[in-house]
Formats: structure tokens, sequence, C-alpha cells
């Protein structure tokens, strides 16, 4: 089932309900919900939520804190909305794509959980260190297959929460997620030797991330035991810029070909692109595509 853009105010508040009574609700094996809800709203859906007892796959995206309610309510809300997570008996799959009430209660919605995941998606949301060492903590993230945390600020938090998550799925993780995170040279290099035992690894996504061309050296070297991998996605090295952020495309070329030279005397590469940071003027960047650079911007072009 999916929930997109319902109208939740005036008087016709709520539409969707009508159409959950008349459901058989813990028949529901998948759920999305992609609506511009807030908390109050939210707490509304958590009554029919928890009902939904075989859940699989469960996707909220896009809700917000409104800025009316007091701290405690806005605590009584994630509370009432979290507690319904523990009626899951079958949840496998959970997306929490810019879910902003997570920003300080991600230990109010992971407490809930009562089997492994194989499948979490975080994204574009606002976290602190302490939701990150509850999610590294978590008893059910030691399974984890998949694991996406695109769009969420890392630059501010230290990396040994998510050193120790990747400790712990080591055996298992399959895809990694870490685009447009801020990662800085300083913190990937704490995560190194974990990620490099991620011996199951197949999708590495590491795009929008400040990294220098000797951090990348050292990531490629830490994934020569990576033999499943086939596809890695990496950040252009950060002496492929100018001083004002602008890319030098003749940096680019030679630098993503050195880094390519280097791959290859360890292992034999599948896919393997290095991508800018993204033009503020078109939206999109250069990548460069193992043998050569390709322009997807048109102001280059």
């Amino acid at each position: 089932m999916q929930i997109c853009g319902l109208c939740t105010c005036g008087s016709r508040a709520w539409p969707i309900h009508r159409v959950l009574c008349l459901l058989e609700l813990d028949w529901m094996e998948e759920l999305e919900v992609h609506c511009p809800w807030n908390l109050c709203t939210l707490g509304i859906f958590a009554s029919y939520l928890g009902q939904m007892r075989n859940l699989h796959k469960l996707c909220i995206s896009h809700t917000c804190v409104l800025s009316c309610i007091s701290p405690e309510q806005n605590e009584q809300l994630v509370t009432t909305f979290s507690c319904e997570f523990g009626k899951f008996n079958r949840l496998q799959q959970l997306y929490m794509n810019g879910a902003y009430f997570l920003r300080g209660h991600m230990h109010q919605v992971l407490r809930c959980l009562k089997l492994p995941l194989e499948l979490l998606s975080i994204t574009h949301c606002q976290l602190v260190e302490s939701d990150l060492k509850h999610l590294s903590q978590c008893p059910s993230i030691h399974q984890l297959k998949h694991l996406s945390l695109r769009g969420v600020t890392l630059s501010y938090v230290g990396p040994e929460p998510l050193q120790v998550l990747l400790e712990r799925v080591t055996d298992t993780l399959k895809t990694l997620d870490l685009e447009d995170c801020g990662i800085r040279d300083s913190q990937f290099t704490v995560l190194l030797p974990a990620l490099s035992h991620c011996s199951q690894l197949t999708i590495f996504s590491f795009y929008e991330n400040h990294i220098s061309m000797s951090v990348l050296k050292d990531l490629l070297h830490h994934t020569a035991r990576l033999r499943q991998l086939r596809q890695e996605l990496y950040p252009a090295p950060l002496e492929s810029y100018d001083g004002l952020g602008s890319v030098v495309t003749g940096r680019l070329t030679q630098h993503c070909a050195e880094l390519m030279d280097t791959l290859r005397t360890i292992r034999k590469p599948m896919m393997v692109l290095f991508g800018t940071e993204h033009c503020p003027q078109c939206g999109n960047r250069w990548v460069y595509n193992m043998e050569h650079c390709l322009s997807y911007c048109w102001m280059h072009a």
C-alpha cells in the first residue's frame, strides 16, 4: 500500500482513515507513506500502523516537527508512534527518509524493534551523535544486509559509532550507501579497518564526501580483500578542485587515472566511478568512468 500527498488540513483532515477502516490491516505486508505529515498526524496514523502486524517493509518519508508544540509534547508523540513498532512480528525492511523527528529520538524507535532487520535506510535526516551510538548498539542490526545513511550529515560527529556499526555487520553487509554525508579524511581513516572486513559487500556508494588523494589510495588498498564488489562510487579527490571549489578537469582526469592504476594493481574492478560534487548552476556532476572523464554538466559541455 502506498499513501502519497494526502491533504491533512482544514475540513478534509485525515481522509485516509475511512479507507484504512475498511481494510484487513493485519494482512498488509508493505506500506509506504510519502506525505508531508507532522508528528500529530503521524500520531493519529499510529493506531492503524499498530494493526499491521505482518508488515515486511515500512517506508516513512518527509515527516516534520511542529514548532508550536512543547518538547514534552514532541517526546510523547514520538513515544506514541515508536511503541507501535513493537507490534510488528515480521518487519525486515525499514526506510526513514526526511523523518526529522528522529533527531535525538533514535533510541525510542530502535528499542521497539523485535526482529533483526535486513535493510535499514535512514536518509536525509538530522541526527546527533547519541542517535548513531544507539544505532550501533541496537540488537536488531547485527544481521543487516543493506545500510543507507545517505544525506545524514556526519561532519560534526565522531566516527566511532559508525565504526562499531560496521564491525557488527562485517559478515552480512552487501550494500553500503554513505553518499552525501560530508565525511572527512580524519573520520574515514577510522572507518577503513572495519570497512575492509565487510567481505560480502557488493555495492559501495561514497559520493559527496570530502576525501583527499592519499586517503582515497588508502581506501582502495583496504578494499583488496572485498572480492564481491561490483559497483563502487567514490568522490573525486579534493585535489581536483581549485581554491574556489571549482573542478579543474585536467586535475580530475589525472588524479582519477592514477587512482584507477592503483586499483588495478590490487584487484580487477568491475564498475568504478569517481564523481565530483554537484554543479551549483545545473545540479549535475563530472564523472570519471574507468577510462575517461564524462561531463554531465551542460555548463561545461
